[in-house]
């Protein structure tokens, strides 16, 4: 199976439009074009996971203009995107059709192919203390690195092909949840990434 899209490409910088923040706050958290070839046979539908797995793991040290976060700081997982039953008949997802703009507290109803169904972000989390901002967040939610982080974000977009047209979840599912109960349906995988940044000794 193949994954590419036109919006960025495979190991390139992501453009801001796809982005939860750049420079100047919030972006225009647009998802970025995919689309996928080469589905194996007896694919009934597909799974869609976005991660980071550069996220700093010392939350206290984000954002502070008086520190850097240093490069070899262990990272952890961040995700940004998780779909599921995606049916079988679907082979791309346009940009900007499932998430353009960015919503304080979540968006609760994200727009995405019929019949799908889209999954809490780690933004819920990330946002749980902030008396403005806390919600739960579904669907896409873009890159919106520290700019204090030394270290470039890398963004892999995974789709899966399975061979069942529904996967057993939760209402709120996660990644996690996902991946359990993809546990021995998976027929292919395809991905590709793009990284982001906002420090300006990086870019």
């Amino acid at each position: 199976m193949k994954l590419t899209s036109t919006s960025f490409d495979n190991g390139q910088p992501i453009p801001a439009e796809f982005a939860a923040g750049d420079a100047n706050g919030f972006a225009g958290n647009r998802n970025p074009q995919l689309a996928w070839s080469e589905v194996p046979g007896g694919t009934a539908s597909f799974v869609l996971l976005c991660v980071d797995p550069d996220v700093p793991t010392v939350p206290e040290l984000v954002g502070r203009e008086d520190v850097r976060i240093p490069a070899d700081q262990p990272r952890c997982d961040f995700v940004h995107w998780v779909m599921v039953d995606i049916p079988a008949s679907v082979g791309e997802i346009a940009a900007g059709s499932c998430s353009d703009g960015f919503t304080a507290r979540g968006k609760q109803q994200p727009a995405g192919p019929a019949g799908a169904r889209q999954g809490v972000n780690d933004y819920t989390g990330w946002f749980a203390g902030n008396a403005d901002m806390a919600g739960q967040y579904l669907g896409y939610d873009g890159p919106y690195p520290p700019f204090n982080d030394e270290r470039m974000h890398r963004y892999f977009f995974r789709v899966f092909a399975l061979d069942v047209p529904a996967l057993s979840l939760p209402e709120a599912f996660t990644a996690a949840d996902v991946q359990r109960a993809m546990q021995g349906h998976v027929l292919a995988e395809a991905a590709l990434h793009g990284t982001y940044t906002l420090n300006p000794d990086l870019k």
